[in-house]
């Protein structure tokens, strides 16, 4: 077995570090910039990054570039690439992909992007496997990795199969990348849009093929074949940008070079590539796909000097691309099968004839023989249309003129039994077109054989007969012998000039004269300045001088630049650096801090689906961003945090969500933390359960701490509108009564049929989402999230309400125990900051009324999250939280006004949205037999309510405005849904009740 030598030893154990997670950003660098500083293209600028150099020629290329490039894909980028483009050192990573320009000619950097293909493909594509596919595209294309393998000295098997594995990433590189934007919808690159990168890959291919050698046939031939199976090569014009064509983007080139005077070479490089086509198939797809985008005269017979000068032009152009030797009988059936085996244009008919003509002699019999034979063939006179006829006909006359007067080829074709049998068809044809077409070839033909034969119909316009008159014109002179140069003539002619001049769309602007008055007098004096003595100070500093004076490093003497986090791990230590000790440098922490907010969010989100880094540190950065404090007055700090959170618990809410339901019902939080806690719980359910969520996810004056707000029905009158939960809440709780009105309105004949015939929408098309459309055929298709319905009942609603009932119950324990002492020595659970306080009570409610919401589709709801909810809603409704909130002895405690307006409100609502639930998944079958006393105490307890609002009680915390309607609201919508319920299972429950 073979012993590792020290020097690989060394790299390996580079490779090992940048798999795993680097301590800082120069450490970071040091790594990435030996290798490149060994194999010579590491930028000079980076050169003082290297403090642990390489042994010279200790990296091997083909063994360790892919796995140095596997381990920045996978490890690196995913971490740092904030911080590189924050430093701009973002482009020494990307040397290990895509050398720059200046070290682009080095041998070792075409290796490089050969094998940068090959890893960037293997791999889960991300926003920088598209970034670097463009900057491939670009600045290493098809030719120039040609060159890179083909100047390696080895066999000459082994490079084509290196070729072919690296044609087969270049070509996979626009359906990878359409299918990452599509699923994602990002927009597409445009030098990688399918189109737009095809067409630039026959560019770079027709010079490849320019500067090609005979030992590079077989390379250029295997990536022709690839374009061919790609659609590259479409037999008719593409219709859109987004359908590439190979000559439709190469053939003007292909002519400009064609133009110049020595062309033998590069004629005998595309002679050479199509007789090496191994595959029959895709030779005829690039013949046909050259031959579409020929250039033919508008009239099939039109006799002009400047229409047969085109024709011999583009006869001189296949000449050259594809010139026929005596060897080539493989070649000819190709054609033969091209030319005669599909429907072209009348006019090509005479580029082919023309064609063939030039070429050997031997060619033009069999081409006279080929269409001869598919001519007389009684299946093509009898089923094939006109066009074709006129088509097949032109090439016979066509290729018959070329022949000399009485030649034995044509004194043989008149003669044939087949051909005599085809013009007795053609007669006989109940088509008049068809019979003048068999007419027309029986007497050119005999004419040029030496016979003579005239039928005498050619006069008319009927049947085809101007037509027929036009081709025997036609036949008069050969388009071979046309003169070329009446077209260069015709380019260079005056009118052709002027004519072209105003399609540059460029002009030349107008002269404007500008008049000065020198006389006169002008009375405005509001644009006339003061005369001002030049001052010796100088000018102030610009804003843009003050921020170059501020970033200057020799001016920032004792400042320390705080790096931002790209583990989890240093984002949690940043968060609780000090945990409760006296801060020796304030200003130090609170940019800490400040970095830390500001890059929270981002990095969480980041982490999601990279390996288990969130899950093992979500516990600990719970803690962090809930017990952190606004101690140093920081710009936008709860909506920050806020966010952070919300982050952490969509992300992570195996972790995150118990945690934080346990620190919500520790004493040692404010009420500011508390609200934090319950926005993070319902924000990141709904975004857990694909629920919509406001833009601004929260606000400042949501979370703020109750001594800062005012009274109140003042604070609900002035109450900004993007409060996250309450305008949530109220969205869902309208469209739970919303259903129940429907569900009213359908049992009234009346309302249904007018419903039906006024209110009822019409079917129309829509559009489909292409998203959507395109997400089930996508071949990388994201990795699986978790689903709001997999952790809703264990992580966040089944804890929440168990460990309140825990809660409730030490609270009134500590009440007991201490209900006979006086003075301060007697505990009331209910003071200002702590849980059970109406503030806090009612945001724990409107929480738990979105978690429950969220949740409808769970298995787990009938089963115990509908009823649990459903008693802790009518308990916190009904029951006093404290020995202090105990109504006065016979007093009603509704009447006593001990219950705040804001906390029946939002117990009701809870009610409403747990009644529609099940109203939705059983029709309330669940909950009214298995719990038939609790839910007549809840139609109790809202009846109660509600008549009570009539007859005008007062509530506290202020029964009016929006509290009051939400109220009236929710009780009416709770005597609906439990009405609704009864009124199915009545009879049910009655042996229950």
């Amino acid at each position: 077995m073979d012993v590792p030598s020290s020097d690989d030893s060394e790299v390996r154990n580079l490779i090992h570090n940048l798999q795993h997670p680097v301590s800082d950003f120069s450490t970071l660098l040091s790594l990435i910039t030996a290798p490149l500083d060994c194999l010579s293209i590491l930028p000079p600028n980076f050169r003082r990054y290297n403090v642990n150099p390489l042994p010279s020629s200790s990296i091997r290329t083909s063994v360790h570039i892919p796995l140095l490039q596997r381990a920045l894909l996978q490890h690196i980028l995913p971490i740092w690439d904030s911080e590189l483009k924050e430093q701009e050192s973002l482009s020494v990573l990307d040397q290990y992909f895509c050398p720059d320009l200046f070290l682009s000619v080095s041998p070792v950097a075409g290796d490089i992007a050969v094998i940068a293909y090959a890893t960037i493909i293997s791999l889960p594509f991300t926003d920088h496997s598209i970034r670097l596919l463009a900057r491939l595209s670009k600045e290493y294309p098809l030719d120039r990795l040609h060159s890179s393998i083909f100047s390696r000295k080895d066999s000459s098997i082994k490079l084509n199969q290196e070729w072919e594995d690296c044609i087969q990433n270049i070509v996979a590189v626009p359906a990878k990348v359409g299918n990452y934007c599509g699923t994602r919808n990002l927009a597409v690159p445009a030098f990688l849009e399918h189109g737009k990168y095809f067409n630039d890959l026959s560019i770079r291919c027709e010079t490849l093929i320019l500067n090609s050698s005979k030992e590079y046939v077989t390379s250029i031939n295997v990536t022709l074949t690839k374009l061919v199976k790609l659609g590259v090569f479409p037999p008719h014009p593409p219709s859109t940008d987004s359908q590439p064509s190979f000559f439709h983007t190469t053939l003007p080139i292909v002519r400009s070079r064609l133009s110049q005077n020595d062309i033998d070479s590069y004629s005998s490089s595309w002679s050479r590539v199509f007789r090496g086509f191994e595959s029959s198939f895709a030779l005829q797809h690039v013949l046909a796909s050259l031959f579409d985008c020929l250039n033919t005269p508008e009239s099939s017979t039109d006799c002009s000097p400047l229409a047969r000068a085109s024709v011999k032009r583009e006869a001189f152009i296949l000449n050259r691309l594809c010139p026929l030797g005596a060897d080539d009988d493989e070649l000819w059936q190709a054609i033969s099968a091209v030319v005669l085996g599909r429907e072209w244009k009348e006019s090509m008919s005479r580029v082919f004839v023309c064609w063939i003509a030039e070429c050997d002699y031997g060619f033009l019999r069999l081409l006279l023989d080929d269409v001869a034979s598919l001519w007389s063939n009684p299946e093509h006179i009898k089923h094939s249309l006109i066009s074709l006829h006129r088509y097949v006909t032109s090439i016979l006359l066509l290729t018959i003129s070329y022949f000399p007067h009485s030649s034995p080829e044509l004194v043989s074709l008149v003669l044939s039994a087949d051909f005599i049998n085809g013009i007795s068809l053609y007669i006989s044809s109940m088509d008049n077109a068809v019979r003048h077409c068999g007419m027309l070839v029986a007497e050119v033909a005999a004419q040029r054989a030496g016979k003579s034969l005239d039928f005498k119909d050619w006069d008319g316009d009927d049947s085809g007969k101007p037509w027929a008159r036009s081709l025997r014109a036609l036949l008069a002179d050969r388009d071979a012998d046309a003169d070329v140069g009446v077209l260069d003539e015709e380019d260079t002619s005056p009118d052709a000039i002027v004519s072209e001049a105003p399609q540059t769309g460029i002009s030349e602007p107008k002269k404007v004269a500008i008049i000065i008055r020198v006389d006169g007098y002008d009375s405005d004096d509001s644009v006339t300045g003061y005369d001002t003595v030049p001052s010796s100070r100088s000018n102030s500093p610009t804003p843009s001088e003050l921020e170059d004076i501020e970033k200057d490093p020799s001016l920032n003497v004792g400042r320390k630049i705080t790096p931002r986090p790209v583990y989890l791990a240093q984002l949690g230590a940043m968060l609780r650096s000090m945990g409760g000790m006296s801060k020796d440098n304030p200003a130090e922490e609170a940019d800490k801090i400040e970095v830390a907010l500001n890059c929270a969010e981002e990095l969480i989100r980041k982490k999601k689906n990279y390996g288990t880094e969130l899950e093992e540190n979500a516990v600990n950065l719970a803690y962090g961003l809930i017990g952190l404090q606004d101690n140093y007055n920081l710009d936008r700090f709860n909506d920050l945090r806020q966010n952070a959170l919300n982050a952490l618990v969509a992300c992570s809410p195996r972790k995150a969500a118990p945690c934080a339901i346990e620190e919500f019902f520790k004493n040692q939080y404010s009420t500011d933390q508390r609200y934090a806690i319950l926005n993070a719980l319902a924000l990141g359910a709904r975004e857990l359960a694909s629920l919509p969520i406001p833009p601004s996810v929260i606000s400042r004056d949501t979370t703020s701490f109750p001594s800062k707000r005012l009274p109140a029905p003042l604070h609900q009158k002035y109450l900004p509108q993007t409060a996250a939960l309450p305008q949530i809440l109220s969205g869902i709780t309208r469209e739970a009564i919303g259903r129940g009105k429907d569900a009213a309105e359908d049992k009234v004949p009346q309302i249904v049929r007018e419903r039906r015939f006024r209110v009822q929408p019409s079917r129309r098309i829509s559009e489909v989402d292409s998203a959507t459309s395109m997400a089930p055929n996508a071949t990388t298709s994201p990795p699986k999230r978790t689903t709001f319905n997999e952790v809703a009942a264990e992580y966040f609603i089944a804890p929440l309400i168990n460990r309140f009932w825990l809660f409730l119950r030490d609270e009134q324990t500590r009440e007991q125990r201490t209900v006979y002492h006086e003075g301060r020595a007697k505990y009331h659970g209910t003071g200002t900051g702590l849980i059970l306080n109406p503030l806090v009570i009612t945001h724990f409610l409107r929480t738990l009324t979105v978690l429950a919401h969220a949740s409808q589709h769970t298995s787990e709801w009938l089963g115990f999250i509908a009823p649990d909810s459903l008693e802790l809603a009518l308990t916190l409704g009904t029951k006093p939280m404290s020995v202090g909130d105990q109504p006065a002895e016979g007093a009603n405690l509704t009447e006593g006004g001990t219950k705040e307006a804001s906390v029946l409100a939002s117990a009701l609502e809870l009610a409403v949205i747990i009644l529609d639930g099940c109203t939705q998944l059983d029709g309330g079958r669940a909950l009214s037999l298995d719990h038939t006393a609790l839910l007549m105490g809840v139609s109790e307890w809202a009846s109660v309510i509600f008549s009570k609002l009539d007859e005008g009680i007062k509530l506290q915390g202020g029964g009016g405005g929006e509290i009051g309607l939400s109220l009236r609201r929710a009780a009416s919508g709770v005597i609906l849904k439990v009405d609704e319920i009864l009124s199915k299972y009545r009879r049910s429950m009655i042996d229950t009740w």
